[in-house]
């Protein structure tokens, strides 16, 4: 028990990676570890997780990532907690540290132009078109405000160092809202569709963008969860089980 919640310990990454989470409510899944494969980093950079609930993402790339300092950035302070105490439990407190805090009000709290690297997984079910969970912490994690998009974006880019990069996933419907958000602060965007299974619509985009670039739009190879038989891709398994990254680590 920690705190008011009631959690369990669950191993992610094949076991590389361990996480204290509530057991109801908000559970970590692919989308987190998909956004830790997709981000690039170096030692010594700084890195910031922003709406890191208890911390996956942000620990997943710090562990891969040998040196890097990251920064865990999350509203709710039962998950700021967890976060902390799977620092601790990953052996990656010394390089890892959680601000208790709303995403448009990090600026008060973080220098802008501080790090090198923001990743994101805003809330992106939209209201109108999706069930509401009846709890409060799933809802705050899922659902998007009308404003959503704009006002992490613009945190990001605050945040960023001139050509520092930010990495994201959102819905794949949703992409278009993703490149007009990114338009004003960022260039050199590249898209990467993961798609449920072999000739199903995709599901998510990870999105790379650099700030103050000017490069193009850059498609990449798309990541099939599943293949037609239903079972988990090689090149799934290969990032999720593995701790293998994808293409726009490498951009």
């Amino acid at each position: 028990m920690t705190a008011e919640i009631e959690t369990s310990e669950d191993a992610v990454l094949g076991g590389r990676l361990r996480l204290r989470q509530p057991l109801k409510g908000h559970r970590v899944g692919h989308d987190a570890i998909l956004l830790a494969a997709a981000t690039g980093a170096q030692a010594g950079e700084h890195a910031v997780d922003l709406g890191a609930g208890v911390g996956a993402a942000g620990l997943a790339l710090a562990s891969r990532v040998g040196g890097l300092q990251v920064t865990l950035v999350e509203i709710d302070p039962l998950l700021c907690r967890l976060a902390a105490e799977n620092a601790r439990l990953n052996r990656l407190d010394d390089r890892v540290r959680v601000i208790e805090g709303g995403v448009a009000q990090i600026g008060a709290r973080l220098a802008g132009g501080s790090a090198d690297r923001v990743l994101m997984n805003p809330p992106f079910n939209d209201p109108a078109r999706q069930n509401v969970s009846p709890d409060a912490r799933r809802r705050l994690a899922h659902v998007a405000a009308d404003d959503t998009l704009r006002v992490w974006t613009e945190a990001a880019a605050r945040l960023l160092r001139a050509d520092g990069t930010l990495t994201l996933i959102w819905r794949a419907d949703g992409l278009p809202d993703v490149l007009a958000a990114l338009q004003r602060e960022f260039g050199a965007v590249a898209v990467l569709p993961v798609h449920p299974r072999e000739g199903a619509p995709p599901i998510r985009v990870l999105v790379r963008a650099a700030k103050g670039a000017a490069a193009p739009l850059r498609n990449c190879q798309a990541l099939y969860l599943n293949d037609s038989g239903g079972r988990p891709s090689e090149a799934a398994e290969a990032v999720l089980r593995e701790g293998k990254t994808l293409t726009l680590a490498a951009l």
